[in-house]
């Protein structure tokens, strides 16, 4: 007999184990599981292990809203990270609910009963279960692969060449010449911290990034602490750092040139004087058109001031035996080059999904507030802000799910799906953003609408009215028993 549960959750990350703590806690008597393909709870926080992993956003955010985050340093590094995410688990019990290496490859609904048959592969036999809800957690990254241009010449190069996603365990770098190729926040993270243990590393990029130095340890969150504690504290911090981030943002889609300045100024008294900073840390797009790079502490640019660091802005013509040409006709030395180029999307884990015998393609449905599928039914999703923490919106949608789920109890429903009835409705890509990894692959994405109610919303501040204390009936949204 196939074994029956009320909410199956896939994966185990941040956003994952955020959805269970809620359910369990509001829905005591409701059985849960999570499904995860890999062997260990974290998510992107287990699977990159490249030196300096760290937060990219601050863990006043990052953090849960249920559990305060109460270490000093707000911008974390990836093994803090890691335990945070594990001592939830841990805490609240749900670490037991774990299914590991459980890879979700299809899910079927049937109308005539109500409820998703669910297939995993677990090594060599395919498990199957049904479930009620559905609710998927993966994240929208390719765990099992990165991005990798094709460059010329490879074959030749002497030396090792590492993607940060499948960073070598045996890799020592102590003393050797060290190329990161790539501008992003993996890049950024990267070259100060292997500057400490390589001869000298390079980060070589084709185009600038916008970056901007924070201190990794909040003086303001950390003096809250000390006079309030972490319970009343963290609430505080939370909002002060969503309300710094949204102004920020804010002023950059509004006032480009006004923020270009100060990071300009900023990156002037943190580099060496003189230094191109025109050619090497200034984009030809605005601010947050693309995510900026965030440097505790500036600690890329004090690579840079000691000599431990350096930036090349250039195209790769070759690699050949001793390194990099690159089309300046300029050459670059390398014992080690680190492909920092980037992440692959997969939408929905590569999960195939089928209404009634009908497979769904994905890029016909549009999504209903940012988290649900049209026509599919009782099936919710977690895709977080480009511009804030992800977890902010992880919370969110985990709110928004647990309120459906009792009001239907409440209702006597046992089925939602939301339904768009407008034939004029005009669409766009689910992320509205410029970077390349989105880009490559937004077209295998489900798509937006023009208006509410299927706009992906990118405002902390307005989906906590809407998804927190909005109304749960509307036009689109269909229930049934």
């Amino acid at each position: 007999m196939t074994e029956h549960i009320d909410v199956l959750i896939v994966g185990a990350g941040l956003s994952g184990i955020g959805a269970a703590h809620q359910i369990q806690a509001k829905f005591p008597t409701r059985s849960f599981a999570i499904f995860e393909s890999r062997d260990a709870i974290g998510g992107t926080w287990d699977l990159f292990r490249y030196p300096g992993i760290r937060s990219d956003s601050d863990m006043q955010t990052l953090g849960y809203r249920f559990r305060p985050w109460t270490d000093e340093k707000s911008i974390a590094d990836g093994p803090a990270i890691l335990e945070y995410v594990r001592d939830t688990a841990r805490e609240a019990g749900i670490d037991k609910k774990i299914r590991f290496g459980h890879r979700v490859v299809r899910a079927q609904w049937s109308s005539e009963d109500t409820r998703w048959t669910v297939e995993a592969t677990h090594g060599d036999d395919t498990v199957a279960v049904t479930c009620d809800f559905l609710y998927v957690c993966s994240g929208y990254y390719r765990y099992d692969e990165g991005f990798t241009p094709n460059f010329e010449g490879t074959d030749r190069f002497q030396g090792r060449i590492v993607h940060p996603q499948h960073w070598p365990e045996d890799l020592d770098y102590t003393g050797k010449r060290v190329v990161v190729i790539g501008s992003g926040a993996t890049a950024v993270t990267l070259v100060p911290s292997m500057s400490d243990r390589a001869e000298h590393v390079t980060m070589l990029q084709r185009s600038p990034t916008y970056i901007a130095a924070l201190p990794a340890k909040d003086p303001t969150t950390n003096g809250l602490r000390r006079l309030l504690g972490d319970r009343l504290s963290y609430p505080i911090a939370r909002w002060k750092n969503v309300a710094f981030s949204t102004v920020t943002y804010q002023l950059s889609q509004r006032q480009p040139r006004l923020v270009k300045w100060y990071l300009r100024r900023a990156q002037q008294r943190a580099l060496p004087a003189g230094y191109d900073i025109d050619t090497h840390f200034t984009p030809s797009y605005n601010p947050w058109d693309q995510r900026m790079c965030l440097v505790p502490d500036g600690d890329l640019f004090r690579a840079i001031r000691h000599g431990e660091a350096s930036v090349v802005t250039d195209r790769i013509a070759t690699f050949t035996e001793r390194g990099l040409e690159l089309e300046s006709g300029a050459e670059l030395a390398a014992d080690v080059i680190v492909t920092a180029t980037g992440l692959n999307l997969l939408a929905f884990g590569g999960i195939e999904f089928a209404v009634d015998g009908r497979e769904v393609s994905l890029p016909d449905t549009l999504a209903y507030k940012g988290m649900m599928l049209s026509d599919v039914p009782n099936f919710a999703f977690t895709v977080g802000y480009t511009n804030a923490s992800w977890t902010l919106k992880a919370d969110l949608v985990a709110d928004y799910v647990c309120r459906l789920l009792a009001h239907m109890d409440r209702q006597g429903h046992t089925v939602c799906v939301p339904t768009n009835d407008d034939p004029a409705l005009s669409t766009r890509p689910l992320l509205d953003f410029a970077a390349g990894y989105v880009q490559r692959s937004i077209d295998e994405f489900p798509r937006t609408g023009t208006k509410a109610p299927w706009q992906l919303g990118m405002s902390y501040a307005h989906d906590v009215v809407t998804l927190r204390h909005g109304r749960l009936e509307d036009d689109a949204m269909q229930f049934s028993s």
